[in-house]
């Protein structure tokens, strides 16, 4: 998938994945942030919930994500992610919120 169809789609549903699952903000890291992906590639998205989610919850949004994106997605939390790659994520992320458009983060999380 090329970053600029997953950001299209993210963008315009993102109202709808705040609302629905209770995401404070998303990022599009890897390979499709990179717009590097292959055929076989899947999409890689970091989230924030504004309460820890059920597991039925999360897995909701993985597979409301995957149904919109038409592709596997790999989906994980900031807190999930092992402390060896948080600075390359962080690097090349591209994180989203309602109030702010898109983003490229600046080597942080906290966008």
């Amino acid at each position: 998938m090329q970053r600029a169809q997953a950001l299209s789609l993210l963008r315009v549903h993102l109202p709808e994945i705040q609302t629905r699952y209770g995401v404070t903000a998303l990022a599009l890291f890897g390979s499709t942030a990179r717009d590097e992906s292959r055929s076989d590639s899947d999409v890689d998205i970091l989230v924030d919930f504004e309460e820890p989610p059920s597991f039925d919850r999360y897995m909701a949004l993985k597979f409301f994500l995957e149904d919109l994106l038409g592709i596997r997605v790999d989906l994980g939390t900031w807190r999930n992610l092992k402390p060896r790659i948080q600075r390359r994520v962080a690097q090349e992320a591209i994180g989203m919120a309602q109030d702010r458009g898109i983003a490229r983060c600046t080597g942080s999380w906290l966008f």
